[in-house]
């Protein structure tokens, strides 16, 4: 345990360099919090007094008499990139559902947990062509490898600016990250977004967009595709139906 002192001496910081550390319950032995920084970084949040859960956490400890155990679990990091990194790693494999973390790890999407299976799928890209009709949903901005399948269903069903009337037409939606294909719904039926259960939040409807309520967005509901059609394209690479530079995330197929 390394919070009876506050700050570290310069020849023990210079050895440190980039660190990751962690925040634990004293006794249960719960980690709580995961970070990475340099110099004093680590014990900043012993003196920190904002409302954030991180903070309510260490003043529930402190009210039992307690000091949050505190740890060092890598340094001596030369670059902050590998810290940030190692960070996220941890984040993943703990859960941030687990901790008060706020936010994923760094590029958490990218160099995140991962399957072998979607490791092949990212670098080692099998092309594929699509014959049903389909719609190809991009979900860049919100997928990381570490989603629940849950979390990844209701991030691709909605909610979309989109022509329902067309939409209805494709029987398959493809949830695509990086031009691969995550996951294949069969498609029952579209709704107006927030018609439906999600486990989304109310405030995310828009996601970063400014909401403009003249414009209706769309959702459907639907079960994984049956093992043939999921087995031909998850894991398969759709990056030629998507034009460099286009940022739509809709793309219709063969619904002629």
């Amino acid at each position: 345990m390394i919070n009876s002192k506050r700050d570290f001496s310069p020849a023990v910081i210079r050895e440190l360099k980039n660190y990751v550390y962690l925040y634990s319950h004293p006794i249960k032995g719960d980690p709580f919090y995961i970070g990475k920084g340099k110099g004093n970084r680590v014990f900043s949040h012993l003196d920190d007094d904002s409302e954030s859960e991180k903070c309510e956490r260490i003043r529930e400890i402190r009210s039992q008499g307690l000091e949050p155990n505190v740890e060092i679990l890598i340094h001596g990091l030369d670059d902050e990139e590998a810290a940030l990194k190692i960070e996220s790693a941890i984040i993943d494999l703990i859960g941030i559902e687990n901790l008060t973390n706020k936010q994923h790890g760094y590029r958490s999407a990218l160099f995140g947990r991962m399957s072998i299976e979607q490791i092949n799928a990212t670098y080692d890209k099998q092309k594929v062509e699509i014959i049903e009709p389909a719609i190809l949903i991009r979900i860049n901005r919100a997928f990381r490898y570490s989603m629940t399948p849950i979390e990844l269903y209701d991030y691709t069903r909605g909610r979309w600016r989109l022509d329902p009337e067309r939409a209805r037409l494709a029987k398959y939606a493809f949830a695509v990250y990086e031009g691969v294909v995550q996951e294949v719904y069969e498609i029952l039926d579209w709704y107006e977004a927030g018609r439906t259960m999600s486990v989304r939040y109310d405030n995310d409807l828009f996601g970063n967009e400014e909401p403009n309520h003249d414009i209706k967005r769309y959702e459907f509901i639907g079960n994984i595709a049956h093992a043939a059609i999921r087995d031909k394209y998850k894991n398969k690479s759709v990056e030629k139906y998507f034009k460099p530079g286009n940022a739509n995330p809709i793309k219709y197929l063969n619904l002629d």
